[in-house]
């Protein structure tokens, strides 16, 4: 059998190269919006836009919701490298622990306030890093860290009286807010607190108006706004009551308030209430109470300070007063970035509210 000839054969087509990676990113990457197209959109100028995205100086509130809704329109990210060499600024801020390491996961109060201006960052699309200075050479590292510009401002969570931590940041000049009352630095640094000394008194007064005569207390540290505070509401509301033999001190932490407890029960066996400064510590308290064969709160009432998840799992589950931690982080954030635009320094005191449960 013969086959075809020459002249009778189809040629065949020409082989055709692959697409290049480059050509397949160009057909599948939409184009980036731009500033440009944020104006075309806005009917502004990119001057105008430029200025928003920057901070909004001498932009009118109009022009600024135009821009805004054409941001949102376009689906526009800033660069933010860009944007940080025209403003230098790093465009994010810090979450500072001044504790040991271990309290960010042992203490639920640390964990709540870290979620909260977290969140309230992100809102503002700003990274938000943490950073830990429980030590002298924590807060060396953390000093040198901030002086070169990686934050725009810091947080500042537990600060004691005489903190180091917060002097250093002054002297550097970094905008910072504390949480809590600044203990003799009130009137040079921004701060966001929940108001410890009415709620030491509300607690008080609620033991007191359930018909308990011999109230003690555990406080926090007194070098903290909370254990000064919430003492001193405990030592109003009792008035003339008042009796120092009835007040032991606590570090906040659990076995704190265990010995704290103990120590009351043993030296003071007609106690009938105890206002515990923390509910962590409370629920030390509830366990001396346990073992020194004291019914909670048929023969002794036990009160806490916080609600931050703790007093709800424990047994009985605890009254307490409640701290609006949400608030409390959104706050400090919205007062960093105040500071950092170069507002003076301001306070926000945020009220506390009576949570009752069966402990007391």
């Amino acid at each position: 059998m013969e086959g075809p000839t020459t002249g009778d054969a189809e040629a065949p087509a020409p082989a055709q190269a692959p697409p290049s990676s480059t050509a397949r990113r160009a057909r599948k990457t939409p184009k980036r919006p731009t500033i440009r197209d944020v104006a075309a959109v806005a009917g502004v100028s990119r001057g105008t836009v430029s200025r928003v995205i920057n901070g909004g100086h001498w932009v009118s509130p109009e022009a600024r919701t135009a821009v805004d809704a054409a941001i949102k329109r376009t689906g526009y990210r800033a660069n933010e490298h860009a944007r940080s060499l025209v403003t230098g600024r790093s465009n994010s801020i810090a979450f500072l622990l001044t504790e040991p390491q271990h309290l960010l996961f042992e203490d639920p109060n640390f964990s709540l306030l870290l979620r909260g201006a977290t969140q309230a960052a992100a809102a503002r699309e700003m990274p938000m890093v943490l950073l830990v200075a429980g030590t002298a050479e924590e807060r060396r590292r953390v000093a040198h860290y901030v002086e070169a510009g990686h934050v725009d401002g810091v947080l500042l969570i537990s600060s004691h009286a005489g903190n180091p931590m917060l002097a250093e940041l002054l002297d550097l000049g970094i905008p910072t807010v504390a949480c809590g009352v600044p203990l003799g630095y009130e009137d040079k640094v921004a701060y966001v607190a929940a108001d410890d000394l009415s709620g030491g008194r509300a607690m008080t007064k609620h033991l007191m108006a359930s018909g308990r005569r011999r109230i003690a207390t555990i406080t926090g540290p007194l070098d903290t706004p909370g254990g000064v505070l919430r003492l001193q509401g405990y030592r109003e509301a009792l008035g003339e009551r008042f009796d120092e033999g009835l007040v032991v001190h606590g570090d906040y932490s659990r076995e704190s308030g265990r010995l704290g407890m103990a120590r009351l029960l043993a030296e003071h066996p007609d106690v009938d209430a105890v206002f515990v400064h923390s509910d962590l510590m409370a629920a030390g308290a509830l366990t001396a109470a346990q073992t020194a064969g004291r019914t909670v709160p048929d023969d002794v009432a036990v009160a806490g300070f916080d609600d931050n998840g703790v007093a709800a799992q424990l047994h009985p589950a605890l009254t307490t007063m409640r701290q609006p931690y949400e608030r409390i982080s959104a706050e400090m954030v919205r007062l960093l970035l105040r500071v950092v635009e170069g507002e003076e320094p301001s306070a926000v005191t945020l009220p506390t509210s009576l949570v009752v449960r069966d402990s007391a």
